[in-house]
């Protein structure tokens, strides 16, 4: 959850309402032009949208402890179910 909001405000930390990447992603889910999003329409958009900005977050969090916790023969079955090309002649 935090590594998505960090990596997300990369070079906007302390005006994460600068960032074209969260402009881009507010203009995407509500249709606001992102060079209208300023200060104050960007911490209303995050009020108004709370819950589903936590939901966001928390779901990120959820794949990405999947991600980096698969067993090794999760990964190991995976490679084994993955189909492999083998030359025509």
């Amino acid at each position: 959850m935090i590594r998505f909001l960090w990596n997300s405000t990369r070079g906007y930390r302390l005006s994460p309402w600068r960032s074209p990447y969260l402009r881009w992603r507010i203009e995407t889910y509500c249709g606001r032009k992102a060079d209208q999003i300023g200060f104050l329409e960007f911490w209303g958009f995050c009020w108004q949208y709370r819950r589903n900005l936590w939901r966001f977050l928390h779901w990120t969090g959820q794949i990405e402890r999947t991600s980096r916790y698969r067993s090794p023969a999760a990964a190991e079955q995976q490679v084994l179910e993955t189909p492999t090309q083998t030359p025509s002649s």
